[in-house]
């Protein structure tokens, strides 16, 4: 929204800020002001000057001479525009070290030709009152009966030609505000001002013209337009705006197009109220009548495109054909022209929701839309109008007929809001007198419904402007926002101590935890094909949808797979087959002890497939495996809990219905399961048309919740050295590299400070069916961290004695032998 610094100033003569000032409070007040805009930079600075001489230059054959006079001194001017006006009309002059920002230059005395010029006589484009582009049609000529004395300022003489324009960023819950009178209102409450609506004025009367014998207005759908205002005026001449009009819808961004069409955009800006302006005499019998479109209808709208209208589109017609997309834009074949002598203005209120819809609908979207589409105010479609048909007499020639015709039905009364100062200090933190609140209120618009202010509570009637005031806490941001933001304290509110453990969800533990792993989140439908279950052999879905969609939607999920699977099938059938997707979620099974509703417990999936890249990306790319997503597992309890996981084989008749015998386990915590992984059986990968292999983890977030995480403990840095011993033992291929691991830790007792593999070798020198596996033992007295002073730095003999119990051990229980 463009404002006018200077419209503000005239619709509140007492207020003496500055430009800064108001853009300050108004940005306090909540309508931020995100650039104030110098319009007509160059005004000040030039003058109104009268030409006394013309003559052509003697070295040039397309410039001229021009003498002109600004208060008493003559001075020459080297012009070349093509429009240079007879001696005594007035022009405006730029003197010598004017600098002109619209098109960045600085007026300079050089030599043209051998004559200097000593100023600069100026085009509206040069002084920034126009847009375009290169030079414009010529020299801005001030009309004949143009008052100003040589040598006044511009910026004095003409009204409009220079202002300080705010670029406000409106919130759409503010209709009000996209009218200069509703920024009036605002400022005259921020400054304690007197406000008082424009007066309509009092247009010359057509004698003996009956509006309602000239038109007529029927409303068809009053639910679309509730109301709809239409006035006359009659003997009008359609022509230029004079200069104020014109600068001031262009510093306001609207193109001046002629008095009619100008005034009619003057008062949207004035009162946030769209009006449109008809030619009475191409309305057959001035019939209008508001109604649907028919399907398949068309119109021509004023952009010269030809529409095909839906039957949700509603229409301005004349009884026959359209003449306007109500609230859009108006139609040509109505169009104001030259020769039009009487006009049928319109001023309505339309349907927010239905305006919205046209406008998306038809790809329109014009200044009366997004006015209309936030909600005018119903109330004041009989005083905008009779504004806007006083300005159209006055600056047209023409009179008005007395009346106007007002049809549809009375908007309906707004209902008292009650406002209560204990609610009130509450949510503002801070005491606010309720005569204060009461004051804000009804300079906002806002009447009190009874006496006043009484036991602690206010009513106020919210006002036909404000469609966003509606309940209490909505008065008491108003309070707010006039009161002052700034003036509501800081208070430190009180510390607690933090509970022993994290306080984020599990589930946003497990999705922080996957990510650096390296998983991407999925995010999946909740409903999922009753087929996809059944090949996974999930549990029965327990909740039907009555009318799903489709038949791939038609159950809620029992399982978090299938949706990870359909996510798998559209990547590979895109190319992408390097895949490491997870999904977090709840899943709906069947509840316990009848009970009709469904648990919903929380679960984790996670899918893998195509290849692995070795590390650092520099190696032969792998298939992921089963061993792939044993570490994602692995890891992915161990940094959620804090806990050690652990598989178990679970192969032949014990294995999921979907998980391959060979490579399903369960996930294990202290011996509880919580979770399956394994690759997807190639009967599954078949009937779900995977188009390739893949491993699949599932783990019941609730179950491992359950157990609860264990918090890490700090451990003292100690302060001795490590005694080290490797050893490489070979079993065979049966045992587990875990099993075997465990028993080296339990064996080697509590000198031994941890176990760790380093190294798998198969191949020469070792009998088949086994392989050798390097285990690392770190030895060190325990006392080292928790008791330095009695702590002693471990003997040979010592880690020796443990070292051969370990193989001892593991030769006995395993069959695990030293490799030489």
């Amino acid at each position: 929204m463009l404002a006018s610094y200077q419209w503000l100033c005239s619709l509140l003569p007492g207020l003496e800020a500055s430009a800064d000032e108001v853009g300050e409070q108004l940005t306090r007040a909540g309508l931020e002001i995100e650039e104030i805009i110098s319009y007509g930079a160059a005004c000040p600075s030039v003058c109104v000057a009268e030409v006394r001489k013309v003559e052509k230059h003697p070295k040039r054959d397309r410039l001229t001479l021009v003498t002109v006079e600004r208060g008493g001194a003559e001075q020459t001017v080297v012009c070349g525009a093509p429009n240079v006006p007879e001696p005594g009309r007035k022009v405006v002059l730029a003197p010598l070290g004017t600098e002109l920002p619209a098109v960045g230059i600085t007026v300079a005395g050089r030599a043209i030709g051998g004559i200097v010029s000593e100023g600069m006589l100026c085009s509206e484009l040069e002084l920034g009152l126009i847009e375009g582009s290169g030079k414009g049609d010529g020299i801005m000529v001030l009309p004949s009966d143009f008052a100003a004395t040589n040598g006044t300022l511009l910026s004095e003489a003409l009204v409009g030609c220079h202002d300080t324009i705010f670029d406000i960023g409106v919130t759409p819950n503010r209709p009000d505000a996209l009218g200069h009178v509703g920024l009036a209102r605002e400022l005259a409450t921020l400054f304690d001002l007197p406000f008082e609506l424009p007066a309509a004025g009092s247009p010359p009367l057509a004698e003996g013209v009956d509006i309602n014998a000239l038109a007529s207005v029927v409303i068809e759908d009053t639910e679309r337009c509730p109301r709809y205002g239409a006035g006359l005026i009659v003997d009008v001449t359609v022509g230029p705006s004079p200069p104020w009009l014109r600068y001031r819808l262009e510093s306001l961004g609207i193109r001046a197009i002629s008095n009619i069409v100008d005034v009619t955009n003057l008062v949207l800006l004035e009162h946030c109220q769209p009006l449109h302006a008809f030619d009475l005499d191409k309305l057959p019998e001035g019939r209008v009548v508001v109604r649907r479109a028919k399907a398949g209808e068309r119109m021509t709208t004023l952009d010269e495109v030809e529409r095909t209208l839906d039957e949700d589109d509603l229409l301005i017609t004349d009884g026959r054909q359209p003449i306007a997309l109500a609230g859009v834009m108006g139609g040509a074949d109505s169009e104001v022209s030259e020769s039009t002598r009487r006009i049928l203005l319109e001023c309505a209120y339309f349907s927010p929701r239905g305006v919205r819809r046209s406008s998306r609908r038809h790809g329109l979207h014009t200044e009366a839309s997004h006015r209309f589409e936030r909600g005018c105010d119903p109330e004041a479609v009989p005083t905008v109008l009779a504004r806007a048909t006083a300005l159209l007499s006055e600056l047209s020639g023409g009179k008005a007929a007395p009346g106007a015709i007002i049809a549809g039905i009375e908007p309906p009364k707004r209902q008292p809001i009650t406002l209560r100062q204990s609610r009130m200090n509450a949510l503002l933190g801070m005491d606010v007198e309720l005569e204060r609140a009461a004051t804000i209120l009804q300079r906002l618009g806002c009447p009190p419904a009874d006496d006043g202010p009484e036991d602690g509570t206010l009513r106020v009637v919210p006002p036909s402007f404000r469609p966003d005031i509606q309940r209490e806490v909505d008065l008491i941001e108003e309070v707010m926002r006039i009161h002052g933001i700034d003036e509501v304290p800081t208070t430190m509110q009180p510390v607690r101590p933090m509970p022993g453990r994290s306080t984020m969800s599990i589930e946003n533990k497990v999705r922080r935890v996957a990510a650096t792993l390296g998983l991407s989140e999925a995010l999946t439908f909740g409903f999922v094909a009753r087929s996809q279950l059944a090949a996974l052999g999930a549990p029965e879905p327990c909740v039907l949808l009555k009318n799903p969609l489709t038949e791939d939607r038609c159950v809620m999920r029992s399982s978090l797979l299938p949706g990870l699977l359909d996510a798998l099938k559209r990547s590979r059938r895109h190319g992408v087959r390097d895949l490491a997707l997870f999904t977090a979620g709840r899943i709906f099974l069947t509840s316990a002890d009848d009970d009709p509703l469904p648990r919903e417990p929380l679960a984790f999936a996670a899918v893998l497939a195509g290849q692995r890249v070795a590390g650092g990306g520099l190696g032969k790319a792998q298939p992921v495996d089963v061993y792939d997503a044993k570490g994602v597992a692995l890891d992915l309890i161990a940094q959620v809990l804090q806990r050690d996981a652990s598989l178990t084989p679970t192969p032949g008749a014990a294995a999921p219905k979907h998980l391959h015998p060979r490579g399903a386990a369960a996930i294990c915590v202290n011996d509880e399961t919580v979770g399956r992984l394994g690759p997807l059986h190639p009967d599954v990968v078949d009937e779900l048309d995977l188009d390739g292999s893949c491993v699949v983890i599932e783990i019941d977030l609730a179950a491992l919740e359950a157990l609860g995480p264990v918090l890490p403990q700090y451990q003292p840095i100690p302060t001795l050295p490590s005694v080290t011993r490797d050893l490489a033992l070979c079993v065979r291929e049966t045992v587990p590299a875990g099993q075997l691991q465990a028993l080296i830790r339990q064996t080697a007792g509590e000198l031994c400070e941890s176990v760790s593999l380093f190294d798998l070798y198969r191949g020469k020198g070792l009998p088949d069916d086994h392989r050798s596996l390097a285990y690392r033992l770190v030895f060190r007295d325990p006392r080292s961290a928790t008791d330095p002073d009695n702590a002693r730095t471990l003997t040979d003999q010592e880690v020796d004695r443990c070292t051969a119990a370990v193989v001892a051990t593991v030769g006995e229980q395993l069959g695990a032998t030293v490799r030489g």
